[in-house]
């Protein structure tokens, strides 16, 4: 990970100042590395030899990094990881023009290790992020959405680049394709337990602790599995005042009102067992195909972690 690392600050450098400043804000300020992690230790997993799980890493971390600046100013987000967000320090355009150059750059570096098989799962991987941001974007609003409508906006949002690191590993090692499915579905299934955490978190974290303020999703008007499980079991003056606060031009207002009906209904402990039912399929896929080893280990140990944090 110290290899990724240096990687990531080496190819941040540009002959454009601004660039290498908030790009390097960004990447400097924090976050858990778990999608460069997770290409690592699979890579770890099938005693690859050679280093190009670390350009791996390295490109997955750029093509996050681009996607949160974009986030970003789509949400209007003005905290990430406890810090202010790129687009509050040097404005929307800055963020919009960074993220390209980091997309561009996680580009130029596939290019350069010569394998199509990484170049189609990669392009594949951003392009289905694009849907899943779109489809979110359509969503924000809509007190109709449906659990399976949210699941198909978070395995193409989130779950996607998780699915791709953990997969492109398992490619560059030659594995067989029953190993380099049963990789993808790993990575997939911790994907979608980590933004279903994600989405709990913002209505039951604490603010200091998950970086971000709580009730984002609701100021974005965002309706995600905590919201929809309210909205499907709670009473008639619950589901009114969820519909009322989304349909608001002003949603925080609600937010009280809003964690009431997700605590009366147990709709964070609903979301917090559907995650765990997800971390429990990725770990069946290692234990059912793949050897065991530390590496695996470290695997499961991973998914227990995406349903077990508080941050």
């Amino acid at each position: 990970m110290e290899a990724v690392n240096q990687l990531i600050r080496g190819q941040l450098a540009s002959d454009v100042p601004l660039i290498n400043e908030l790009a390097g804000y960004l990447i400097g300020s924090g976050g858990k590395r778990l999608r460069p992690l997770l290409a690592i230790l699979t890579a770890k997993c099938f005693n690859y030899q050679g280093v190009a799980h670390i350009s791996l890493a390295a490109i997955i971390e750029f093509i996050h990094t681009a996607t949160l600046l974009h986030d970003d100013v789509v949400d209007d987000s003005i905290l990430r990881r406890g810090k202010e967000t790129a687009n509050a320090v040097w404005g929307n355009p800055a963020s919009v023009l960074v993220g390209d150059f980091l997309y561009s750059r996680a580009f130029q570096m596939m290019s350069s290790l010569g394998d199509l098989r990484v170049m189609n799962i990669l392009s594949d991987a951003t392009n289905c992020i694009a849907e899943g941001e779109v489809m979110q974007l359509i969503n924000c609003g809509d007190t109709s959405i449906t659990e399976a409508g949210y699941y198909a906006v978070i395995q193409k949002k989130t779950a996607k680049l998780f699915e791709a690191a953990a997969s492109l590993s398992a490619t560059i090692c030659n594995r067989s394709e029953i190993e380099i499915e049963a990789m993808r579905q790993y990575g997939a299934q911790l994907g979608i337990a980590f933004q279903l955490i994600d989405d709990a978190l913002d209505y039951c974290g604490d603010a200091g602790t998950i970086g971000k303020n709580i009730g984002d999703d609701l100021s974005e008007g965002k309706v995600t599995l905590p919201l929809i499980h309210a909205l499907e079991t709670g009473s008639g003056a619950e589901r009114a005042i969820i519909i009322e606060a989304i349909e608001s031009d002003d949603h925080m207002p609600y937010l009280d009102k809003i964690q009431a009906a997700i605590d009366s209904t147990g709709a964070i402990e609903y979301t917090q067992k559907a995650a765990e039912k997800h971390a429990e399929h990725a770990k069946a896929m290692l234990i059912d195909h793949i050897d065991d080893s530390p590496y695996r280990q470290a695997l499961i140990k991973l998914a227990d972690f995406a349903v077990a944090r508080e941050h």
